[in-house]
């Protein structure tokens, strides 16, 4: 190939010389002239293209740009360049071949300046050719070649060096369209990325290219993003809205936009604010991308832990009354430092020496030694739980510490060890044993001898290991724990003492509730402030300690219940999150299925009651995974036992009741696979609390919003297992307050009911069949007969109405039935029970004080009746819980002697006693057994009860009860009555926070009208919490004053002052701090949320003024709001709003439709600057210029950024249905594009059916304006931001749609949007030389020669083609 080419070639170069000649004596050269001599040289060349194959093409344009570059006459070269652009020109040779080739050519060199301009000059001439694909790769070619170009060259060849620029610059002439904009700036950041300054060739041919992208890149981002903050652990802080990149902690910002500086930067304020709030751990993980399977160390991390680290040490230093000895407000930080700290290096997400050491550069010079001594607690928590699995060296860093630290020369004193900051006094010491251990272990010659000034601590603990009779009176014990738990012949002595205090001595014997149940005699459980002062590594100690011998006894089938103390203590060693391994989880997965497995029934109804009123905090995988072991353990014959069964059912019920509305989803989806084992196969009491449960969480989460049905959502086959397990029906009041595709799922499965009738029938035929049987034994087996009609409470209330008392038979027959059919008795797993025979037993069932009326209450609850016969049913409810006296007095003397903060009580176990003493339980109907005739004596083994009673297991029922009678507004003066009466138990409820704020955004609709009801249910609850809660910890004092007093004739309608200040309560700092670990709320951001939100949704006035009040705050001006703050104003705002039921931020719709039809954005002569400045919101704000549309506009990026997708899901319809028919001018069109754009990630990770309609409208909307408006000014940027959706986001989804409207656009808008519709090039052509001059945003550079387009789409800017 080569030879004949040469020959061609050289022919060709003769041929050049000749008509040189030729023309040059005999004729003027004109273009006709030269077309026919180019087209005659290529005559021998186009015969033998004709020959080749067609994978030899590549290789003979490389070969014929080689012979080219290999001439030394310019003139030789021009004419070949000539031919070849002739080739092109002709369609012989095909342009993209020839551009590459050209511009790939090794002797293509910026020092052969002649070469390098024919060069350039000519794929200028035919790149118009090249299809879109191969123009960006070439442009990325020719920006790498100027890049060859140095610094420095000699201006003689500048003007030479220009025709590569001339190249880029047709390139990017958008007038041209060679290819999207969208795809030049691409591979220009790529070359130049933030902050690199292009190649002086190109002079500001780039700069003022890319800059030309700045508002594509504004258009897609959120106003104020940087300064939005989450509330941890809240819904919205879940979702994808608040990931970083984990090597750089930036924003995952999507294309190569121009972005703001500030988007580009790492987003340490936002990690380190997460990192600072309690129970934050999963966040921070899932923002980071860090899975605790998969070890990696995350360096930015591991620098934001150091910083808190340090900032803590300047809270000490500069906290007012700071004392070593007693801790101050930033003891909370230190103790939540510690949690995190363990957590992260523990699973290696960050590097211990490496932090040390960094601590160390951080702290030098500093000065700051107040917080020295909570600095080397927290370092010894890791430290002493981790040195005996790790390299001596990882540790020693901390001795540098030390010396940095404590300076002193002298001895430093040995604090007062009787209180508890002492343990953190000698954490130094302890440190130092433990290195000094770890030495001696490993036979390292490396001598860490002890420092002089730790001198007087370290002959203390020394000392105090010599003394045998440790005491409880001061920590010392917690000192030898800490400072000896790697040393085993030390550490049992202080250890072994913790232990015996709390399993009492083995002959000491004590009572508990019941008959027949005898506990270990310690009743005292070791105080908050011990465990708080034990390491980690001690914690650890004691309660594997503790869990073996739990293990040991339900091996043993011991006969004496668990000390008080013990169970006690162990329940608040579970509260600490860094012994999770031992702690819950442990619990959960080793010490129930061992217990379970030993038939240990006492231990187990003990575990069950620890973790019904004894713990907090537990994450939501843990409690599902224990509601999946109660449904199995139901199911086992062996634990038919009354008393564990109603433990085991009233715990499932407090499980599924509390998941929280944002963990239901995410958990549940976990068993999609098999639903079967979080659901109860016989309880349908059980399966109906879940379906309430599912409604209130997907009605919180607005999950179903924008939807007609639950089909190919998570829940669908959930509920058709339940269906199938326990079918049933809601009554018409209760569905009403369901998610619409809830409603439409039981009104498609409803369960035909058994006439009263046929009941009727069955009952009188039963009775007979009592009367007739004269044989007890029969009676019995066949009414406790598996598969036995459940009519047996039927037969009783027979058997009452005739004779006012129950028989001895009956009786039998009832705790055989009443016992082992307990779901039908209460209607468990069949709908046809007479809810009135229920009821009377019920009633029966207070007199004798008999525990399952609970459950039979539970039932009645749940029950679906209608109209008549549901109002009676709760007015019967009522009369059952108040008429009988002694109902009432247990609640009001149980609230009256007890309070809540059971981890400050020593004496819990004596008031427990003392009330089940005045007030004794029948957990085995003995009461029942004593009122049949003849009366019948009972002695029942009783399980150990620790901590329950009669009035903590109504809560969750009572919690049910009002939910039931809020649903019929008939019954609200009896939910009032029942409220004012038995309120007052909701001072130990663990959520009543969570619940009265689920229980007002669920049930909104129902009470926007019945303002007397909403403020009696906030006062009831709020008020029994009064004198366990400071002052302000929840409702503002404004409220406390205007709106708890009813007023029907002058209604307190709040001013914009009030709003102010109860948005300003988000900010940290107004609510009395505390301990998290025992709270409601795992932090302060989560509580002052909730309370807000309580507090605004208990207003009198309609949710719509509320949501516009709320929008004002920072819409309208106001004194108290400060300019300088404002996004974080509008982060409050947003954050309040969202958890707010729809009618309160749906008025935001409002304020946009007002904005988008305001004369800013309707006239074109209203507003004469650049439309993206005016949208601008932080640069208008700064400069004192804002308008209201963008005030509106960050204010909508708020709140959507911290909505639910539930929520955002409105949006399509919104645009579609609302804001289409308004926009018709270009800036209503940007400014539509500015609100939604940023949240198409979010829409294409979490809802990508949205995204696709959502682009869909968007060139409708453009079609609109198109139409409407006789002059585009901002084409450019509107294309760009289009070009984007779809590379970044749509791709080919939406293509058919857009097509068709893309064909009806105006020429120039047609011809830049080609590369979408991928249009020939005959349907574009007509339309060329209209396009440049219609284009107003760009300089006309001649008529536009439109190449070719490709026949396949991009799949993304930087795809190869």
């Amino acid at each position: 190939m080569e030879t004949q080419l040469q020959s061609i070639f050289e022919d060709v170069v003769v041929t050049c010389i000749f008509f040189s000649l030729l023309f040059l004596r005999m004729f003027m050269d004109t273009p006709e002239n030269e077309r026919t001599k180019l087209i005659s040289c290529l005559g021998a060349f186009r015969q033998y293209w004709g020959t080749l194959q067609q994978d030899s093409h590549e290789q003979c344009v490389q070969w014929i740009v080689r012979f080219i570059h290999s001439q030394h006459s310019p003139k030789r070269i021009s004419f070949l360049y000539d031919c070849l652009a002739m080739a092109v020109e002709t369609s012989l040779l095909p342009p993209r071949m020839v551009c590459v080739a050209l511009i790939s050519s090794e002797s293509l060199e910026w020092e052969r300046t002649r070469l390098w301009a024919l060069t350039f000059k000519l794929i200028r001439k035919i790149i118009g050719g090249v299809d879109y694909k191969g123009v960006r790769d070439l442009l990325k070619a020719v920006l790498d070649k100027i890049q060859t170009i140095p610094i420095t060259v000699s201006s003689a060849i500048v003007q030479q060096l220009l025709a590569a620029r001339e190249v880029v610059e047709y390139i990017l002439d958008r007038n041209a369209c060679l290819l999207p904009a969208y795809f030049a700036v691409t591979e220009i950041r790529k070359l130049y990325p933030e902050g690199h300054l292009s190649h002086w060739l190109l002079g500001s041919l780039i700069s003022d290219f890319v800059d030309s992208f700045r508002p594509t890149a504004r258009i897609n981002s959120i106003c104020g993003r940087c300064s939005l903050l989450p509330v941890v652990n809240n819904s919205g802080a879940i979702c994808n809205s608040w990931k970083l990149d984990p090597t750089t902690l930036r924003f995952p910002l999507r294309g190569m936009l121009p972005y703001d500086k500030d988007l580009f930067e790492p987003q340490t304020g936002l990690l380190r604010y997460v990192l600072e709030q309690p129970y934050s751990r999963e966040m921070v993980c899932n923002m980071l991308g860090l899975n605790k399977q998969q070890k990696q160390r995350c360096p930015v991390l591991e620098e934001q832990l150091v910083d808190l680290v340090v900032y803590a040490m300047e809270r000490s230093e500069t906290e007012e009354h700071f004392d070593a000895d007693i801790g101050g407000t930033s003891q909370l930080l230190w103790q939540h430092l510690s949690s995190q700290l363990i957590f992260f290096v523990l699973f290696q997400f960050a590097s211990f020496p490496h932090m040390v050491l960094s601590l160390h550069q951080k702290l030098a010079g500093r000065g700051l030694i107040k917080g020295r001594d909570h600095l080397m607690w927290v370092l010894l928590q890791f430290i002493s739980g981790s040195i005996q699995k790790n390299a001596l060296g990882d540790f020693l860093p901390v001795m540098k510490l030390f010396d940095l630290l404590y300076p002193e020369k002298e001895c430093i004193p040995v604090p007062d060890i009787s209180k508890p900051q002492s343990t953190h006094s000698f954490a130094m010491t302890c440190i130092w044993i433990h290195l000094n251990r770890k030495a001696h272990n490993d036979n390292s010659k490396l001598q860490i001898l002890i420092p002089h000034s730790l001198k007087l601590h370290h002959e203390f603990l020394q000392q105090s290991l010599r003394n045998k009779s440790l005491g409880m009176s001061d920590y010392k014990i917690a000192l030898l724990c800490n400072a000896y738990s790697t040393n085993s012949d030390c550490f049992s002595l202080p250890m072994g003492i913790l232990v015996e205090t709390i399993y009492g001595n083995g002959s000491m014997r004590i009572n508990l509730p019941g008959t027949s149940c005898m506990a270990s005699g310690s009743v005292t459980p070791l105080p908050m402030n011990l465990l708080d002062s034990l390491t980690v590594h001690a914690k650890m100690s004691l309660i594997h300690s503790i869990a073996t011998r739990v293990i040991k006894l339900a091996h043993a089938k011991s006969s004496i219940a668990l000390a008080p103390a013990l169970v006690e203590t162990y329940s608040r060693l579970l509260v600490y999150m860094e012994i999770e391994s031992l702690g819950i989880k442990g619990f959960i997965s080793q010490l129930l299925p061992n217990v379970f497995k030993s038939h240990a029934w006492g231990i187990l109804h003990t575990l069950l009651e620890m973790f019904s009123y004894r713990m907090h905090h537990i994450q939501p995988h843990y409690r599902v995974q224990l509601l999946s072991h109660l449904h199995s353990l139901a199911a086992v014959p062996q634990t038919n036992q009354n008393q564990l069964h109603l433990c085991v059912e009233s715990t499932a019920l407090r499980l599924i009741t509390a998941l929280g509305s944002s963990e239901v989803q995410p958990q549940f989806t976990r068993f999609l696979n098999d639903p079967k084992t979080v659901l109860s196969a016989e309880s349908e009491e059980l399966n109906r609390a879940l379906i309430l449960t599912l409604a209130r969480a997907t009605h919180v989460t607005d999950f179903f919003t924008g939807s007609d049905s639950i089909h190919g959502t998570w829940c669908k086959d959930i509920l058709q297992t339940i269906m199938s397990f326990t079918p049933h029906n809601w009554a018409s009041h209760t569905l009403s307050c369901f998610p619409a595709p809830l409603q439409a799922f039981f009104k498609q499965n409803n369960v035909p009911q058994e006439s009263r009738f046929n009941l009727k029938k069955n009952v009188e035929e039963e009775y007979r069949k009592w009367k007739s049987m004269a044989n007890e034994n029969d009676i019995i087996t066949h009414f406790s007969m598996q598969g036995s009609p459940p009519l047996f409470l039927c037969l009783l209330w027979k058997m009452l109405l005739e004779t006012d008392r129950i028989n001895q038979i009956g009786f039998r027959s009832g705790d055989a039935g009443f016992g082992a059919n307990r779901s039908s008795c209460a209607g468990g797993s069949r709908p046809n029970i007479r809810r009135l025979s229920c009821l009377r037993v019920l009633d029966f069932g207070w007199r004798t004080r008999n525990s399952a009326s609970l459950m039979l209450l539970f039932g009645s609850a749940m029950r679906s009746h209608e109209g008549n016969e549901a109002q009676v049913c709760y007015f019967i409810i009522q009369l059952l819980l108040l008429k009988p006296s002694d109902f009432r007095n247990r609640v009001n003397d149980f609230v009256k002697e007890n309070a809540p903060e059971h981890w400050l009580q020593s004496d819990w176990h004596n008031k427990h006693m003392n009330y089940h003493k005045k007030y004794p339980e029948k957990l085995y109907f003995e009461g029942l057994a004593e009122q049949v005739s003849p009366p019948l004596q009972l002695q029942a083994q009783y399980l150990p009860i620790y901590f329950g009673n009669v009035c903590l297991r109504f809560l969750p029922v009572f919690d049910i009860v009002i939910h039931r009678f809020l649903e019929l507004l008939p019954v609200s003066k009896s939910l009032e009555t029942l409220l004012d009466h038995l309120g007052g138990l909701y001072k130990f409820h663990d959520r009543p926070v969570t619940y009265l704020y689920n229980t007002l955004h669920y049930y909104e609709r129902h009470l926007r009208d019945r303002t007397n009801l909403k403020r009696k249910l906030v006062h009831a609850i709020m008020s029994s919490l009064k004198d366990n809660r400071t002052p302000g910890w929840c409702l503002s004092e404004t409220y406390l004053k205007f709106g708890m007093n009813p007023r029907e004739d002058n209604v307190w309608i709040p001013d914009d002052t009030y709003y102010c200040k109860l948005i300003g309560r988000l900010s940290p700092g107004p609510f009395p701090n505390c301990d998290w670990r025992f709270n409601e709320f795992p932090n302060p951001a989560a509580h002052a949320l909730h309370v807000t939100c309580v507090e605004l949704m208990a207003l009198a006035v309609p949710g719509k003024d509320v949501g516009n009040a709320l929008l004002n705050v920072v819409l309208k001006s106001q004194p108290l709001v400060p300019r300088e703050n404002i996004t974080a104003w509008m982060n409050a705002i947003g954050l309040v709003i969202t958890a707010l039921p729809e009618p309160y931020w749906i008025v935001l719709h409002d304020r946009i439709i007002s904005v988008l039809s305001s004369p800013a954005l309707t006239s074109e002569t209203e507003w004469a600057g650049d439309p993206f400045a005016l949208l601008d919101f932080t640069a208008c704000h700064q400069s004192y210029s804002e308008m209201n549309c963008s005030y509106v506009l960050a204010l909508t990026h708020a709140v959507w950024h911290h909505s639910s997708i539930g929520q955002l899901s409105l949006i399509p319809k919104f645009l579609s249905e609302t804001l289409k028919p308004i926009v018709q001018t270009e800036l209503q069109l940007l400014y539509v594009y500015h609100l939604v754009g940023p949240f198409l990630q979010r829409f294409q990770q979490e809802r990508t059916r949205c995204m696709l309609e959502i682009g869909v409208a968007f060139y409708e909307m453009l079609q609109a304006v198109d139409q409407h408006c006789q002059h585009l000014s901002y084409m450019d940027p509107i294309c760009d931001f289009l070009y984007h959706i779809k590379y970044m986001y749509t791709g080919d989804s939406v293509k058919e749609q857009v097509e068709k409207i893309i064909m009806t656009l105006r020429p120039a808008m047609k011809l830049r949007l080609r590369f979408i519709t991928h249009s020939s090039i005959i349907e574009t052509s007509s339309s060329a030389a209209t396009a440049s001059s219609a284009s107003a945003s760009s300089s006309s550079a001649g008529t536009p020669q439109p190449p070719p387009s490709s026949t396949n789409a991009a799949a993304s800017p930087s795809s190869s083609s």
